[in-house]
């Protein structure tokens, strides 16, 4: 854990508020500071998912402040755990702060749910790393986020899919066993976007869901070994999913284990109980190693300012996110209702140098391409192909 993204905590609104502030550069008399929130889980069973990617939106700021633009910003942690209940009481104090004109999140979909109401009264633009719920941005959709909702990365709908197809890769004759954590995300990713291509690509053995906070999985392994299943699809969080897969591993389960991007975290193979048993899971996310995009000087400086050598998922896609609202403000916008025509309606660089607009209802016109994961024997989380 990266001691220096551990949040502080303030009473707002009469809500338990998660909130602290990174000082990025001195401000001066002569120079004006604004401020964007980072929002996402910091603390909690999720908290790998929110310091994994929190690094790349601190490096972004740092980069922009060291070039002493008349304009500075401070980023505020608003730590909603990727719970949707905390983040319904964490989104209005964060609101309620005038000089926040940006929101870089949520991190979670069901964060972003919960948070759209307080965030729409407000005008409060938000640009999420990582929410990839399909109904976010689905004009369809009561839950949608329109008009203040973006996000860089691509949807479940690819992600789904992708995951049927990685974990399959391989794989004679697939055999799927289909298992969720009831969660707004884990859900719909197994139940909506990757039982389709499951379908087609074999046969659904089995499925099966259980709470995100389950300890005991033993019926659960006992129902994977009747079936017969040579894969399981996982969708939901790495701190369901790795005791999920030491108790599949410790009841002789041999076959493959996959799951999204929840579980695609600094911290699963810990989780797991060790590299001997998470060697082999594969995962799959709407992202590439951050540090393949850098120079050795950059991957230097990125170290040298948040203390972590190695990027995590998503720091990539935080960092994008963050010079989104980063460009907004060089072009002069420094109010909400001028971040909002900004982000709506300006193009964008992503880390990767591809660049970008939003659509009408928030989703990037060039999505990434959804990428395959797999813990390697040495327990490390290699980026391996296109999923």
């Amino acid at each position: 854990m990266n001691k220096k993204i551990v949040s502080g905590f303030a009473i707002a609104a009469a809500a338990t508020l998660a909130f602290g502030a990174v000082a990025t550069a001195p401000a001066n008399a002569a120079t004006k500071t604004i401020k964007l929130a980072y929002m996402g889980p910091l603390t909690g069973g999720a908290a790998f998912l929110g310091q994994d990617q929190i690094p790349g939106a601190i490096w972004a700021i740092d980069q922009y402040n060291r070039t002493n633009p008349k304009v500075k910003i401070e980023l505020v942690k608003a730590d909603s755990q990727c719970d949707p209940t905390v983040a319904a009481n964490v989104a209005p104090g964060v609101a309620a702060d005038k000089a926040i004109i940006g929101v870089i999140g949520t991190a979670c979909s069901g964060e972003a749910r919960n948070s759209f109401p307080a965030y729409k009264a407000a005008g409060l633009t938000m640009v999420a790393p990582s929410a990839s719920a399909v109904d976010l941005t689905n004009r369809k959709a009561k839950s949608n986020g329109f008009p203040i909702f973006h996000r860089v990365v691509a949807n479940d709908a690819f992600q789904g899919p992708a995951l049927a197809r990685y974990s399959a890769d391989g794989v004679t004759a697939p055999k799927y066993y289909m298992l969720d954590d009831q969660s707004t995300y884990g859900a719909p990713l197994i139940r909506e976007n990757a039982t389709p291509t499951a379908k087609k690509l074999g046969t659904i053995v089995g499925t099966d869901n259980f709470p995100d906070d389950t300890k005991d999985f033993t019926s659960v392994v006992a129902k994977v070994k009747a079936s017969g299943a040579n894969i399981v699809l996982f969708g939901g969080y790495d701190y369901t999913a790795g005791p999920l897969v030491k108790a599949l591993r410790d009841g002789g389960y041999k076959g493959v284990f996959a799951g999204g991007d929840g579980v695609q975290t600094s911290g699963f193979v810990g989780l797991a109980g060790g590299k001997a048993i998470a060697v082999g899971v594969k995962m799959t996310a709407a992202d590439v190693p951050f540090n393949t995009l850098l120079t050795a000087a950059q991957l230097a400086d990125f170290t040298k300012v948040t203390g972590v050598k190695v990027p995590g998922l998503y720091a990539g896609t935080a960092w994008t996110a963050a010079n989104v609202f980063i460009q907004c403000i060089k072009e002069g916008a420094s109010t909400r209702s001028a971040i909002q025509k900004c982000v709506n309606n300006s193009t964008f660089t992503d880390a990767g140098g591809n660049k970008f607009k939003f659509d009408r209802y928030g989703d990037p016109t060039t999505a990434s391409a959804v990428g395959g994961y797999i813990v390697t024997k040495d327990g490390e989380t290699i980026y391996d192909k296109i999923a």
